[in-house]
């Protein structure tokens, strides 16, 4: 009786063993941690679902926040999906100089960190996918000056302090600008959360202080650039004076087709989001992603990722917009 137990035992007891050594060698599946500094621009909507397709497809999970452009969220953020087992953080940091902690953090968790979009400065960051925002105010200003032929007073609306996306477009103007000894950069303002109303208020004093001799506006966003259009419709200026943005969002892309703005750049979100999705499920692999070059952060060089940028008028919105599937032509034209 006591033999025909044992062999009982030993018969339930195999495939048991069996299956739970079986089940340990299946693969862990990659987790992505996915930050983004604010949901507040239309253009964010795509980047999130078209990450989380890539990595999808790839394989992986994504585990998606946003912070409403605040620091002490995003730092909270950082730490909840750390706590979570991602293997990999992607992150566009609030503030790039303030961000090195979150690397340094996730570093210590054995984390690689993929800075989207944004510039972490001053950390051993793992890599960097960006568009080329030195090009989009290159673009901005080499339109507002044939615009302008050359001359008049400019009002450059920066986005928050601290961002390198802001510093990078404005560097863009800054360096077209200087070649023209006519050209007058009267106001040159950061704004918080890269607020529209701040950027419609900005455009209101440099307007009053002006006494409307304002021949140029270049926004570092297409929010900022609706901005100064709200205010330049209070002092009928809306056609008189160039206005730039950038993100190609629809309200700026209808401010073209209306005649009220002139110029925008499409910051190609697709191959941006689809970059940081494969970069970021290479590193979770061990894998070392393509670069296109690097950059030093004020720490180490670190391997770039950038994708192109391209200019958007009244005369190429079927082409640039419309056909590339951005926006539809009944969402710009209402038919």
């Amino acid at each position: 009786m006591k033999k025909v137990s044992l062999l009982f035992l030993s018969i339930v007891l195999i495939p048991l063993t069996t299956y739970a050594v079986g089940s340990s060698t299946q693969p862990k599946k990659i987790k992505i941690g996915f930050i983004l500094s604010t949901m507040q621009e239309e253009r964010y909507q795509k980047d999130k679902a078209i990450f989380e397709k890539v990595a999808k497809d790839l394989g992986a999970d994504v585990l998606f926040e946003s912070c409403n452009n605040n620091e002490q969220t995003q730092s909270a953020k950082v730490e909840n999906l750390l706590s979570k087992g991602i293997d990999v953080l992607v992150i566009q940091p609030v503030n790039s100089d303030a961000a090195g902690s979150f690397v340094n953090q996730a570093h210590e968790d054995k984390v690689k960190v993929v800075a989207y979009d944004r510039i972490i400065k001053n950390a051993d960051l793992d890599f960097y996918t960006t568009q080329d925002s030195f090009q989009v105010g290159v673009l901005q200003a080499q339109a507002a000056v044939k615009a302008t032929k050359g001359e008049g007073n400019y009002v450059i609306l920066m986005g928050q302090s601290g961002h390198s996306v802001a510093q990078e477009i404005t560097r863009g103007n800054l360096s077209v600008l200087k070649k023209y000894p006519k050209i007058k950069v009267v106001v040159q303002q950061a704004h918080n959360s890269w607020s529209p109303s701040e950027a419609m208020a900005t455009t209101e004093n440099a307007l009053t202080k002006h006494k409307n001799k304002i021949d140029a506006i270049l926004a570092n966003n297409s929010g900022m650039a609706h901005g100064a259009i709200q205010a330049l419709k209070e002092q009928n200026l809306l056609g008189k004076v160039f206005v730039a943005g950038a993100d190609a969002d629809l309200t700026a892309i209808r401010n073209i087709v209306a005649g009220d703005q002139q110029f925008e750049v499409l910051k190609a979100i697709q191959p941006l989001a689809e970059a940081a999705a494969k970069t970021a499920v290479k590193l979770a692999k061990g894998e070392t992603p393509v670069y296109d070059a690097t950059l030093f952060n004020g720490k180490t060089q670190v391997k770039v990722i950038n994708t192109p940028v391209y200019p958007v008028t009244k005369d190429n919105i079927q082409t640039q917009i419309i056909d590339t599937g951005f926006h539809s032509a009944k969402d710009i034209y209402g038919k």
